[in-house]
């Protein structure tokens, strides 16, 4: 009797579960909110690689299949989202960009397309056309080692400001260098500054001087806050206005989560408005920033932040500079730079205190992201961060700590990512842009061996995320996406793409996009990939980026933008 009564409990409890699963994978009597089908979809879940259909109830997936029974889930008030062909992925997450400054260049001067520094100087006599005297102007985008002809003279690789100056004479001008690690200022700004040929340059930073010791109006690292301090703040309407233009920027070109690379404590209080007026309409994932250390020790005392608002703001990271960037020769290196033999960059901040804010993020619940770009920086790293996992085991067993950019790396270091479960948070794009040049910093050997490389990196077992660095380049994942693919430039040089076997898979890139992006910020439980009980969140293409020829891809466009199975981007009406 005892055991026939164990096996009809255990038949009853097996239906009851069996019952529930199947009413959640989609045996339901209640109308679907969203259905979504007549399309490509990837969903990135390995054990159902594809769909024809899915339905999206209350913000969450809650059916992925074929279409048999798309009448099961639409009723009267159900919207149905025919793709009409087009090509559906798990919402994409940007690993690495930086939203206010996003918006802020926005409303800039724009120096990113400039070809040389004649148009850049022309460009700047425009803008003072229509700005009062005395009033700044303020720039960002220009890169040195892109003009065709180079600046003329150039001193330790940067140009003079004496043409700049010539047409700015009332105006104090500002222009930041595409990777925000270089600022390039006026005789007006430096006068304002109190800049003079007797100016000690601030740690971790440099002040380009020329043969005789006049400053060239290059500042670089550090440097540049000898100049920006004295450069009036935003006002609360001009910080207002460029969150929104960062958000509209970021859905109309398919990013549904945005892991922004470093705030202060206003930005933060800014976020959190925007969340409780329903205006943050894509989720975001904040890294504190860690030269803030009142602000660090006060999230470290009350803890992470996570899901605010149904998973639309979380707060879970600190983020240091270890070194500069490549382009101003600010990354710390473990050799000098070919171009520039008596100079290794820089460490932007003391190794001392990387130890002791990843020691204090493991113990507070925290990831510790660090900026690291040169071979030495990552290197200086990666021995921080192996001294406080040892130091704290415990805390250490599922980390998630991540380098920043890890754009050059030496050899015997590749292997620690994998070893230590440090995550390389890498953007695929600056390889298209920084290739061409980034030779003549490193030379070929130092190239070959540990720059931009992504298959050594995924071999050794490392968990590799994709970003933009936006505004440090424009947040588009399309151009993103090629350059990972090809490791060509966006004009498709060189045929073969540079160092080749580097290239990632399509499949490998989307990953890097998608679930790797949320594994590496604890969130692939809820988005990555498509697959009952996650959020519902989806980028939509114009065309199958996983199957067009490579010279087909950036042709693509973003069509819709899904963020909890509301269309919050829609390039045209239909």
């Amino acid at each position: 009797m005892k055991k026939t009564q164990t096996i009809f409990c255990f038949l009853v409890s097996f239906l009851l579960i069996s019952g529930i699963q199947l009413a959640f994978a989609g045996e339901s009597e209640e109308d679907a909110d969203l259905v979504i089908l007549n399309g490509t979809i990837y969903t990135m879940n390995r054990n159902q690689p594809t769909a024809e259909m899915i339905a999206v109830r209350d913000g969450r997936i809650v059916y992925v299949g074929d279409d048999a029974s798309k009448e099961t889930w639409i009723g009267e008030s159900t919207r149905v989202l025919d793709l009409k062909g087009r090509t559906l992925t798990p919402g994409l997450i940007d690993s690495h960009a930086h939203l206010l400054a996003l918006g802020r260049a926005k409303m800039k001067l724009d120096l990113s397309r400039v070809g040389n520094y004649e148009e850049l100087v022309r460009m700047v006599e425009m803008k003072i056309r229509e700005t009062p005297p005395g009033e700044w102007i303020i720039g960002r985008g220009w890169h040195q080692s892109k003009w065709d002809p180079p600046a003329a003279p150039l001193v330790k690789g940067f140009q003079t400001h004496w043409a700049l100056s010539k047409v700015s004479p009332d105006n104090p001008v500002f222009l930041t260098h595409a990777s925000g690690h270089a600022g390039f200022a006026n005789a007006r700004a430096m006068e304002i500054a109190g800049i003079s040929d007797r100016t000690r340059s601030e740690a971790g930073g440099e002040i380009i001087r020329d043969s005789d010791g006049n400053p060239t109006g290059i500042f670089t690292e550090n440097g540049q806050e000898l100049i920006r301090r004295h450069i009036p703040g935003g006002s609360e309407a001009q910080n207002r206005r460029a969150l929104e233009l960062a958000i509209q920027e970021s859905l109309k070109n398919g990013i549904t989560s945005f892991r922004d690379a470093s705030s202060d404590g206003d930005a933060i209080a800014l976020y959190r408005d925007f969340l409780e007026e329903g205006k943050l309409k894509i989720r975001l994932w904040v890294m504190i920033n860690g030269h803030d250390e009142k602000l660090v020790e006060q999230w470290f005392s009350r803890g992470p932040e996570i899901g605010s608002g149904d998973h639309f703001l979380t707060i879970r990271a600190v983020k240091l500079f270890a070194d500069g960037a490549l382009g101003s020769r600010g990354a710390w290196l473990l050799e000098p730079y070919s171009d520039r033999p008596d100079h290794t960059g820089h460490a932007t901040i003391d190794m001392d205190r990387v130890y002791e804010v990843s020691s204090k993020a493991l113990l507070s619940g925290f990831q510790a992201c660090m900026h690291a770009i040169g071979d030495r920086a990552n290197r200086e790293v990666l021995d921080r961060f192996e001294k406080a996992f040892n130091q704290h085991p415990r805390a250490a067993e599922d980390h998630r700590f991540r380098i920043e950019h890890a754009q050059h790396v030496s050899a015997e270091d590749i292997p620690r990512f994998s070893q230590h479960g440090v995550i390389a948070s890498m953007q695929g794009i600056h390889l298209s842009s920084d290739r061409p040049w980034a030779i003549d910093r490193l030379g070929a050997a130092r190239i070959q061996e540990g720059a931009y490389v992504w298959q050594k990196l995924l071999e050794s077992g490392a968990v590799v995320v994709n970003g933009t660095d936006a505004p440090v380049e424009p947040i588009d994942p399309i151009e993103n996406f090629y350059a990972t693919v090809t490791r060509r430039t966006l004009k498709g040089e060189p045929p073969g793409g540079f160092e080749p076997d580097q290239k990632m898979t399509r499949y490998q890139a989307l990953h890097s996009y998608t679930l790797a992006g949320a594994y590496a910020g604890f969130e692939e439980d809820l988005k990555g990939s498509i697959e009952v009980g996650k959020l519902a969140d989806f980028t939509v293409f114009s065309q199958d980026i996983m199957q067009v020829p490579e010279d087909q891809i950036l042709d693509t466009e973003v069509e819709y933008t899904i963020i909890g199975g509301e269309i919050a981007y829609a390039r045209r009406q239909e």
